[in-house]
């Protein structure tokens, strides 16, 4: 491994963990490129490899060579016998990440410090690829996201660890049209390869992901023994929930507004009651049986005379009609989809929301939640063992959740915020990972937030959302956070438990079509005008307009 030198020890940073060094090389010594020196730990020679954090110019060409635009600095320069190179000097913080220990899977900091005079060395693009990603690419457990911004694409791909990423959380975080959902398809691209075949759910608020669809007919995610994934849409018409699969607060902040404390009390004493009996033990109940329950607390004792309560149940009684008895409910007495057609090994399932109202996407998202927290909690401590029980999840899922602000927001508590903290905190136990993805991370529950141990952060310029990102992400370094708002379309910085050290990476190019592209408006509206989009109108119109060939006669003449 050739070493290429570029520049000098100066001496410790401001912290301790953090040194300077001098070089006249401005092209490669970017800000996220990775540089090392070496030092002796006992009989061995240890590449010790950081990361640059900042720059500072510290002695340039003189003003007034740089005071005409027209005349060149460097001619200049050489007619004064100066050489034109190395006249910039710059200063050069890195922060240290240590030597990668093979054994360990990770970084050592031997806490050896440089001495002033050392040589700083550019990381090989050969060495980087050894130690930055925890997997090599195409083996089991591996996701090729992208390559290392600084170099050349792919001359350092960046490979996620997919066990560390299902199972502590990820978070995408990204400003609108930074590439946050292409990235998100990227991933479930790596996921349903076949040396992963993960059993995925996206819930897709905007219906962004059916172009997911070729998945199922591409070549390039077929496997040797005939493995080929599945992906499943359902639309919002396909979409039940059990009714007895909510909860007494999930039917409560179902109900209209206006519900006063007395209709609450009512519902839920008809609540208990139905639940505790022998057909509610057995959720072999449905909305008519909870709406008896209530209709039957307006009568005390005699069945003609209506109790004093009786505008209160007659309210409450209108409000669950008008939530749970409409057509087309998505709320079931029987139906509901099963969670082995929802998670499978090697499928990929897509709910879309999109024509469903937001406090319903919330009830949805948290009775899905807690059904297959449950199963997998009951599967993995053997409490069920048949395979046709609901409860029965015998393998590892990963959830994705679009828009995530919606379902656990800064602030307030809604329906699914409880289920998420939950899963987020323990589901790691039983197998049950999260992915959130948002544009506003600062409308995002920051407890929900801060147990994401992965992140792929893209472009963030709205300073309240930069603010929670630095105080919740750990792991990436305050410096690299800075490059946020410089980011272009499609670079991220990655880091957490499933990559060695934090990085700054371009997103590869999807193999599928990406679902979530801006309407080009200028174009569709030019369109309109073209010649056969306006035959297609006129065609249209004359279709309306064009005279009924019934015509009725009334005393012999034609109307």
């Amino acid at each position: 491994m050739q070493e290429e030198l570029l520049g000098t020890i100066k001496g410790p940073g401001e912290k301790p963990h953090e040194y300077l060094f001098i070089t006249t090389d401005n092209a490669r010594a970017r800000i996220g490129e990775f540089v090392y020196y070496l030092a002796r730990e006992g009989s061995e020679e240890r590449r010790i490899l950081g990361h640059i954090t900042a720059r500072r110019l510290v002695r340039n060409l003189p003003d007034s060579f740089l005071s005409d635009p027209e005349i060149s600095p460097l001619i200049v320069s050489s007619l004064i016998g100066l050489d034109e190179e190395g006249c910039e000097i710059y200063e050069i913080t890195v922060e240290t990440i240590g030597y990668f220990n093979e054994r360990l899977g990770d970084f050592v900091n031997p806490r050896i410090p440089p001495n002033p005079g050392d040589p700083v060395f550019l990381a090989s693009s050969e060495m980087l690829a050894a130690v930055l990603s925890p997997r090599k690419r195409g083996e089991r457990g591996s996701a090729y996201i992208g390559s290392l911004l600084t170099r050349e694409v792919g001359d350092v791909p960046i490979i996620l660890s997919v066990k560390d990423l299902v199972s502590t959380h990820l978070a995408v975080l990204a400003s609108t049209g930074a590439g946050k959902s292409y990235t998100a398809g990227v991933l479930i691209e790596e996921l349903m390869m076949p040396y992963n075949r993960a059993a995925v759910l996206i819930v897709d608020p905007h219906g962004e992901y059916d172009t997911l669809r070729s998945i199922a007919q591409d070549p390039r995610f077929r496997g040797e023994d005939g493995y080929q994934p599945e992906v499943k849409i359902y639309t919002h018409d396909r979409i039940k929930v059990r009714f007895s699969t909510l909860t007494e607060a999930d039917i409560q902040y179902l109900l209209p507004e206006g519900a006063s404390d007395k209709m609450l009390h009512f519902l839920s004493q008809a609540y208990r009651q139905l639940v505790n009996s022998p057909q509610g033990r057995n959720r072999l109940w449905g909305y008519h049986d909870l709406r008896d329950a209530v209709l039957a607390q307006k009568y005390e004792g005699n069945e003609r005379s209506e109790s004093s309560n009786a505008n209160s149940i007659d309210g409450l009684l209108w409000r669950l009609d008008s939530r749970f008895d409409k057509p087309r409910c998505i709320f079931s007495d029987t139906d509901h989809i099963p969670l082995r057609e929802l998670f499978r090994p090697g499928q990929c399932t897509v709910l879309q929301l999109s024509d469903i109202e937001q406090q319903e996407q919330q009830v949805i998202v948290a009775t899905l939640l807690r059904r297959v927290n449950k199963a997998r909690m009951m599967t993995v401590r053997g409490e069920v063992t048949d395979r046709q029980s609901d409860n029965y999840l015998p393998y590892p899922v990963f959830t994705l959740l679009e828009e995530a602000h919606r379902f656990a927001p800064a602030g307030r508590a809604v329906v699914s915020t409880k289920i998420l903290q939950e899963i987020l905190s323990e589901g790691r136990k039983f197998g049950v990972g999260i992915g959130l993805i948002t544009q506003r991370p600062c409308k995002l529950d920051q407890d929900v937030l801060s147990q994401c141990m992965t992140q792929i952060i893209m472009r963030i310029v709205n300073p309240f959302d930069q603010d929670t990102v630095a105080e919740s992400v750990e792991s990436a370094g305050r410096q690299l956070l800075a490059e946020l708002p410089a980011l272009s379309k499609g670079q991220a910085v990655i880091s957490g438990v499933s990559v060695n050290t934090p990085v700054i990476c371009r997103v590869r190019t999807r193999y599928t079509q990406h679902g979530g592209e801006t309407f080009d408006a200028p174009a569709e509206w030019a369109n309109y005008y073209t010649d056969s989009a306006q035959r297609a109108r006129e065609e249209e119109e004359a279709i309306l307009v064009k005279p009924s060939t019934n015509r009725l006669k009334i005393r012999g003449l034609d109307v």
